[in-house]
């Protein structure tokens, strides 16, 4: 597309879901979760650039017995992202996993998230290939994906990649990583969160109405 004489750059936003969230709770902002990620993506975009897709990269959490309404918040978010154009769910999974106190020896089992790097290093380079994007801003801290974006700058030295680090209280040392490789870099702030809340009431095509989590406000 032309805007005057200059190219309007395309857009393509992957989100690491959890490492999203991870970064809000640690900021105790849960009042945040019922995010519109379609409407934040708009607001990472520079003049003169256009959104084309979001891809959003999750994986359904198990069931917890300290709070059995968490899988069902889960499920209404999910809900609500599916209804919103442009935007694409990619779901990981998560895998059972045994731990082991190194003072004590006591073992106990928990779940550990795989395959959201593998999945956005795919749909990403899947995406270069095909050429759908000028810019591709990754939503992310996790210095698993400096891996991929190294490919697809080396492959595709036409194209930027952009990191846009969710909110934390302090910078981790891997993010220098994903800095160093990045064609640039922002953190993501609390006004942008604030402004692309979805409504406080989605109503589906068949009637139900997904509503924001109590625990949400």
């Amino acid at each position: 597309m032309i805007l005057g004489d200059d190219l309007v750059q395309r857009v393509v936003v992957y989100i690491d879901g959890f490492n999203l969230y991870y970064g809000l709770r640690e900021k105790k902002w849960q009042r945040y979760y019922w995010l519109n990620i379609h409407s934040l993506s708009e607001k990472l975009l520079s003049p003169r650039q256009e959104l084309i897709r979001v891809r959003y990269f999750t994986a359904r959490i198990v069931n917890s017995p300290k709070d059995p309404e968490k899988i069902k918040r889960q499920d209404a978010y999910i809900e609500a992202l599916e209804m919103l154009p442009g935007v694409s769910v990619h779901f990981g999974k998560f895998s059972p996993r045994k731990r082991t106190c190194f003072t004590c020896g006591a073992r106990w089992n928990t779940y550990e998230e795989k395959m959201t790097d593998v999945n956005i290093a795919v749909e990403m380079l899947s995406d270069a290939q095909d050429n759908r994007f000028d810019t591709a801003i990754i939503v992310s801290g996790d210095s698993d994906l400096v891996g991929p974006i190294r490919a697809v700058r080396k492959r595709y030295p036409q194209k930027q990649l952009a990191v846009a680090f969710p909110p934390r209280k302090r910078c981790k040392p891997t993010s220098k990583e994903l800095r160093k490789y990045a064609s640039y870099n922002f953190r993501i702030g609390s006004k942008k969160l604030l402004n692309s809340q979805l409504p406080e009431h989605i109503t589906k095509p068949n009637g139900y109405i997904l509503s924001r989590p109590s625990k949400w406000r």
